[in-house]
C-alpha cells in the first residue's frame, strides 16, 4: 500500500515520484533519479510518462550486470591470473552498494562516499577498489555502453610508500618454521627478486641449463637467473616433500598449482609459528621479499635496476629499502682539511 504523503495534495502521484526545482522526478529504489515532466504537467501526462520510465528503466542493464559483462570480456581474460582474481574480490565489495543501480545513475559524488565509508577501514583497498571500478566503466564507454566514467575525478588517498626491510634474523626466523612450499617460494622470491604470481606460476619447463627463466607477469620482462647453490635447493624442495608430480616448481601433493589465498594461509602459518617462537614482530608480507633481495644485491642502482628487471631506476629506489652506512666528520678529517 502507498505510503501516504506529508502534503496530501500529492497523494495521487505514481510510488515514488516527488517534485523538484523544476520537474517531476522519480527515484528508483536502485537510487538515482529519472526527470518525468514539468511541474505544470496534468496528472495523466506524470503518470503516463511514470509508467513509460519505470518500462524504460527494466530495460537497462544494472551496474552489477555491466560488471559481469566485463568478467567476460577478452579484456578480463588476457589479465594475469593474479589481477583476474583481485578484480574478483574488490567486486564483491563493489556489487552490494552499486549492483543494483543502473551505471548511468552512477555519480562522482557516490564514489567518493563510497571512498570515504571505505577509506575508515583500508584506504588502500578502497583505492584498489576504485580502480577496478573505473577499469569496468572504461571498458563499457569505450564499447558504447555508457555515456561517462563517474570515478573520473575522484581523487585516491594517499598511499604511504613500504619501506620494510626483513633483516637476516627476521627472514631466518620464518624460513625455519615454514613448510617446504613457503621455503622453497621465499628462497626464489628472495634470490630472484620475483613476485609471489611469478614464482607460484613457475614451470619446471622454465628451469634452463642457465638458470631460471621468469617472464615478470606485470611489466613483461623476461629474464634467466643464474643458479646458485641455494636455488637449485629451493627448486627441489617441494618434489622432496610430495612427490616429482607435477609441471609446477611450487605445488601441492596432487600436483596441482597453488591459489594464492592457498599459499597465503601457508605463509601466515609459518609467520604465526615464528613469531611465536621468538617474539620477533614479524610484520612483513610475502611481497616485501622481493625488496630484500633487491636491497641485499651488491651493486650500483643501475646494476640493481638490470637485477630486479624494472623499467627504471626509480622503479628500483622503491625496493631498495636497506638503511645505508654512511661516514662521518671526525676530528682528523677535519684537522686534514685545515691543513
Amino acid at each position: 500500500m502507498p505510503r501516504t504523503r506529508k502534503n496530501k495534495e500529492d497523494n495521487w502521484m505514481p510510488p515514488r515520484v516527488y517534485r523538484g526545482r523544476s520537474a517531476f522526478e522519480w527515484h528508483p529504489a536502485n537510487g538515482g533519479s529519472i526527470r518525468l515532466c514539468s511541474l505544470d504537467a496534468k496528472q495523466s501526462e506524470v503518470w503516463q510518462q511514470y509508467e513509460q520510465a519505470v518500462a524504460e528503466y527494466e530495460k537497462q542493464e544494472t551496474t552489477n550486470g555491466l560488471i559481469q559483462r566485463f568478467f567476460g570480456s577478452a579484456d578480463f581474460r588476457e589479465l594475469s591470473r593474479t589481477t583476474q582474481s583481485d578484480y574478483r574480490k574488490y567486486a564483491n565489495k563493489i556489487i552490494p552498494v552499486f549492483g543494483k543501480m543502473l551505471p548511468s545513475t552512477i555519480q562522482p559524488v557516490h564514489i567518493r562516499k563510497y571512498m570515504d565509508i571505505r577509506g575508515e577501514k583500508s584506504k588502500v583497498q578502497a583505492n584498489r577498489e576504485k580502480a577496478f571500478f573505473s577499469r569496468v566503466f572504461r571498458w563499457a564507454f569505450e564499447r558504447g555502453l555508457v555515456e561517462k566514467n563517474p570515478c573520473q575525478g575522484v581523487r585516491q588517498f594517499k598511499e604511504k610508500q613500504r619501506d620494510v626491510y626483513i633483516s637476516d634474523d627476521e627472514y631466518e626466523a620464518v624460513y625455519e618454521h615454514a613448510c617446504p612450499v613457503i621455503r622453497a617460494a621465499m628462497e626464489i622470491s628472495y634470490r630472484c627478486a620475483a613476485r609471489q604470481g611469478d614464482v607460484l606460476a613457475l614451470t619446471k619447463s622454465e628451469l634452463r641449463e642457465e638458470g631460471i627463466y621468469i617472464q615478470q607477469g606485470k611489466t613483461g620482462v623476461k629474464q634467466i637467473k643464474e643458479w646458485s647453490a641455494e636455488l637449485h635447493k629451493a627448486v627441489k624442495e617441494c618434489d622432496e616433500a610430495f612427490g616429482n608430480n607435477s609441471i609446477f616448481v611450487i605445488h601441492q601433493k596432487s600436483g596441482s598449482r597453488f591459489t594464492r589465498d592457498g599459499f597465503n594461509t601457508r605463509w601466515r602459518k609459518a609467520r604465526a609459528l615464528a613469531r611465536e617462537a621468538t617474539g620477533l614482530a614479524l610484520n612483513f608480507t610475502f611481497h616485501d621479499l622481493k625488496a630484500k633481495g633487491i636491497s641485499d644485491y651488491e651493486g650500483s642502482s643501475k646494476e640493481k635496476q638490470a637485477f630486479s628487471g624494472h623499467k627504471t631506476e626509480r622503479q628500483v629506489a622503491t625496493y631498495d629499502r636497506r638503511i645505508k652506512v654512511v661516514k662521518t666528520i671526525s676530528k682528523a678529517n677535519a684537522s686534514e682539511k685545515n691543513d
